[in-house]
């Protein structure tokens, strides 16, 4: 996410066709047990109850904008939980940590092609997203602030290959545009988006950042062909890290932004947790194998370059953010996360977002309160109510 910038039910016969499918790597649980599902009692926020909660927040001990900020935070996440448990059913670990879905081993099969570890990673950022929507709506509900719930969105159908749960969606992974960026962004010494707005940083995979492409199989139809199937895969590749280095900047964007020192404490307590996946996947999405490939639904064509160049603009080693200039060019470059510009960062995200393709058919209502989310996160000041 540059964020200031700017889803059936039955499964294949494993013999089936003669495959041979490899066993899977015995995989123990960050967390030794599930607890209870978080069960908030609050309605969709609306217009009226988003001016009318301020009362109750400032009595909570949360000034309104402290809770905006936690309840944008919150929406985020929970969209994120949403196309990330989709990327698990079909080619992550399935356990009660994170439940729904049985696998897809074709598609597990294809992105083990960049780590073999792929799947134990996808299931880990998953539960990590859950985790973070789950504790920032808790929180907002102990110091008497709304929390957020997206569950009347729930509309969009998702995958019914093998694997997938089948059930409705609040995210698209079907129709994505994916920005890569970030990828030169962060290997450029020269320029910063928040000193430099106008500059073009080039794209890594150019042909993902125009027309739209899937990052999971629709159907089964869609793993009869390898040579598409590792398209997908490595679609969702360079979509995990776009994704997350859009909270790499969001959550310090937003900490400047804060009044209380515990909500402080909490922003820039997840926040780090974004930067370490977005490394990890930056890491992974290099090992993506070059190949051309043609989508036999839509005729979308999409190009996967060999990024073991010399150019350190792109070569795929070189995952360490390049120093470069920070707040004012009389300073020296500094490695860092970049951007950070807190202002119109919510909105940005928003408008990032659905560029991307990722709500692809939600409905007015969705979009609506997702920039009323956003405005009010961007109307918080340090120090104001």
């Amino acid at each position: 996410m540059n964020c200031c910038d700017s889803t059936s039910m039955k499964i294949n016969d494993p013999t089936a066709n003669d495959k041979r499918v490899k066993p899977r790597k015995s995989y123990i649980s960050r967390r030794s047990f599930l607890g209870k599902s978080l069960a908030v009692g609050a309605g969709t926020i609306g217009a009226g109850l988003l001016t009318g909660i301020r009362t109750a927040e400032a009595r909570g001990g949360l000034t309104p904008g402290d809770a905006a900020l936690l309840r944008f935070a919150a929406a985020a996440e929970i969209l994120e939980a949403d196309f990330w448990i989709q990327y698990n059913e079909l080619g992550g670990v399935q356990d009660p940590e994170v439940p729904g879905g049985t696998g897809n081993p074709d598609y597990t099969d294809a992105i083990e092609v960049l780590d073999e570890d792929m799947p134990i990673y996808i299931h880990d950022n998953t539960d990590d997203e859950i985790t973070h929507h789950q504790f920032l709506n808790a929180y907002l509900v102990s110091k008497g602030a709304a929390p957020v719930d997206l569950e009347p969105f729930r509309t969009l159908p998702g995958s019914t290959a093998t694997g997938s749960s089948g059930i409705l969606r609040l995210t698209n992974l079907t129709q994505l545009t994916v920005d890569t960026s970030w990828w030169t962004r962060y290997r450029d010494d020269s320029h910063n988006p928040d000193l430099d707005p106008n500059h073009v940083f080039p794209q890594a995979v150019p042909t993902l950042a125009v027309n739209q492409h899937t990052a999971i199989p629709r159907t089964d139809a869609d793993t009869t062909d390898p040579n598409f199937l590792q398209a997908i895969a490595n679609t969702a590749a360079f979509h995990f890290p776009t994704i997350e280095q859009g909270g790499n900047s969001l959550y310090p964007s937003m900490a400047l932004r804060a009044t209380h020192e515990e909500v402080l404490r909490i922003l820039i307590s997840i926040g780090p947790t974004e930067t370490m996946h977005f490394q990890t996947w930056s890491d992974k999405a290099g090992n993506a194998p070059p190949l051309t490939a043609v989508d036999p639904v839509t005729g979308v064509s999409v190009t996967f370059p060999d990024l073991a160049v010399d150019d350190e603009l792109l070569n795929k080693s070189l995952i360490m953010p390049e120093p470069c200039p920070f707040l004012d060019r009389s300073l020296p470059i500094v490695s860092i996360i970049r951007p950070t510009e807190t202002r119109g960062v919510a909105m940005g995200v928003v408008r990032f977002l659905t560029d991307m393709g990722l709500f692809i058919g939600q409905s007015p209502a969705f979009f609506t309160l997702l920039n009323q989310l956003a405005r009010a996160a961007d109307h918080a000041r340090h120090g104001r109510g």
